[in-house]
């Protein structure tokens, strides 16, 4: 297992500071950096089986035939910026936990038990396009950045602190608050999602199907849903989330997603 940023002297000499003016957001990485960085967070995460059971490939392409198909049908909308510059990875983690997350460059993780909670194709379209969302818009790397300062990112970058990754593949999968996205994070990509799936045949609204599912599970368990942990919820997100997608039509491909769902294993 490779536990560092494999970075060229180049890169390193190109690193640029962004400084956004509409959140203030200060992203050290530049969008190759974003890439590498999610390369090694995914390295760290299949090397560590226990904690992340990931469904291989080849032996169950079935899930993922379905998994890579929604991918594309989004990827197709014109909407991401950089649609054909991440490599866009989907992968399964087999567990009962209510979660995605997605890793700067575009490495995307759905748990089967989030797969199985949802009820249509356009639900899930809808969760794969804000993950989406996070990694188009950068939300990741700004995050980290926030969080761990520049010193130490820019020592992840040079190969230094390789024990952080696992800590920080960590906070991403188990919603540790000091990851979590940030509420204007949230807007976003709830925002973008829905620029996404109306360019598709999916229905736009469905992402807003999906918060009040996981709204119901709060009050129904002990155990909120992860996906909430990680992704902090505005009180308001349903009300943007339709004012973005009024008027919108589409399908939910509800048999489509049935076979989705017959087609994964037990936990």
């Amino acid at each position: 297992m490779k536990n560092h940023i494999r970075l060229g002297g180049i890169l390193i000499l190109t690193m640029t500071l962004t400084l956004c003016k509409d959140d203030r957001s200060v992203n050290i990485f530049t969008v190759s950096q974003d890439i590498e960085f999610g390369i090694a967070l995914d390295e760290e995460i299949m090397a560590n089986p226990a904690d992340y059971p990931v469904l291989p490939k080849a032996q169950y392409p079935v899930p993922y035939q379905h998994l890579e198909r929604i991918r594309d049908n989004l990827l197709a909308s014109g909407e991401l910026k950089y649609a054909d510059r991440f490599p866009w990875e989907v992968k399964i983690i087999n567990d009962s936990i209510l979660n995605a997350f997605a890793a700067p460059g575009g490495y995307m993780y759905f748990y089967s038990g989030l797969i199985k909670f949802l009820e249509n194709e356009s639900q899930f379209a809808g969760v794969m396009a804000h993950e989406m969302a996070h990694a188009d818009r950068r939300h990741s790397t700004d995050n980290l950045t926030k969080q761990y300062g520049i010193s130490i990112m820019v020592g992840m970058i040079l190969g230094d602190n390789p024990g952080q990754l696992a800590e920080i593949a960590a906070g991403m999968a188990s919603g540790l608050s000091s990851l979590a996205f940030s509420r204007q994070n949230e807007y976003e990509a709830d925002e973008y999602a829905v620029r996404y799936m109306k360019k598709t045949e999916y229905q736009p609204c469905a992402l807003g199907d999906f918060f009040s599912l996981l709204e119901a599970q709060v009050g129904s368990t002990t155990h909120p849903p992860v996906f909430l942990s990680t992704h902090p919820s505005p009180e308001d997100r349903l009300d943007k989330i339709n004012e973005h997608c009024a008027g919108t039509t589409g399908q939910g491909f509800e048999s489509r997603y049935l076979e989705f769902k017959n087609s994964l294993p037990a936990y």
